[in-house]
């Protein structure tokens, strides 16, 4: 269950966002700085929470009434193996030893619906955490090492576990919205696992940015997911962008080397927590992140 530590939206004092270079700390950024909130982005060339001295930059950083906003981690595709589980860890070891001596007024943390098992549905908040690899055991392990850090001084946090989120700001080319419009701005075809049957909900960057926003506001604590709550094929996702991208698109099948899984939502949570806020429809997301494929294209 989601507690407001605010009634009304509120904007934070200050936010300090850890991960402030990535493709959520960009957008989010920019989001706060359009909303009027103060922040301090920190990238690892800031402050790189690998490595122990972090802790002495970050306790000298980070203060009683800031709101911090953990959006650092090494994703899959720096690598799958146990030396990036480490590392990742490590990050927030570092991180838990500052919230241990310094407390601030709010914390929330981006984990992924990875910490769920393939083939769970529909997911909700209270779904077991049972994931398949060690990029989910890795968010389950800081998501608790984050949390027993959180309480010693009784601080407010929020765990954020997003869908697979697109944009055209997306460094990573995941499988999806992401790759499938580069794909077609770029040689025309877009290649689906199989026949793209599995059905997956999409987070447009705008939408996480104002969610993450949101429980800023109100000092949020407590587990949710962030997803829109209706699922597509990536058949359709795909058919969508060769539509939206007004030139031949070529959408081929694969031969499937996995089983088909798919994955549902119940946001029942999130309405009740957040009972206006609204998702942009997949087309209009998707024509936005076209446009701003071809925008950085053309600069």
């Amino acid at each position: 269950m989601i507690q407001h530590h605010q009634a009304s939206p509120t904007n934070p004092t200050r936010v300090v966002l850890l991960g402030g270079s990535g493709f959520v700390g960009q957008n989010l950024s920019s989001h706060l700085q359009s909303a009027g909130i103060k922040s301090l982005s920190l990238s690892s060339k800031d402050v790189n929470l690998i490595h122990a001295d972090a802790i002495d930059k970050l306790r000298r950083i980070i203060q009683k009434d800031d709101a911090v906003v953990v959006a650092s981690a090494l994703t899959p595709d720096k690598g799958k193996d146990i030396g990036t589980f480490m590392r990742n860890l490590h990050m927030v070891e570092h991180l838990s030893a500052v919230f241990e001596t310094n407390p601030c007024a709010h914390i929330i943390y981006i984990s992924s619906d990875g910490v769920y098992a393939d083939g769970e549905n529909p997911i909700r908040e209270t779904t077991p955490t049972n994931p398949g690899n060690l990029y989910g055991w890795m968010h389950v392990a800081r998501e608790q090492m984050i949390q027993y850090a959180a309480q010693k001084h009784q601080v407010p946090i929020m765990l954020l576990r997003p869908c697979a989120i697109y944009g055209a700001g997306d460094t990573h080319n995941s499988y999806g919205p992401n790759r499938f419009c580069r794909a077609a701005l770029g040689d025309g075809i877009i290649k689906l696992f199989g026949n793209g049957e599995e059905k997956r909900d999409h987070l447009f960057v705008d939408d996480f940015s104002r969610m993450i926003i949101a429980c800023l506001q109100h000092r949020s604590a407590g587990v949710l997911n962030v997803a829109s709550g209706k699922s597509v094929s990536f058949f359709e996702v795909a058919e969508l962008v060769a539509r939206l991208s007004q030139r031949p698109v070529k959408v081929e099948g694969t031969p499937r080397q996995n089983p088909i899984t798919h994955r549902h939502f119940d946001v029942t949570e999130q309405i009740k927590a957040f009972p206006t806020f609204s998702y942009t429809p997949i087309e209009k997301g998707i024509a936005a992140t076209i446009a701003g494929l071809r925008k950085k294209e053309a600069a």
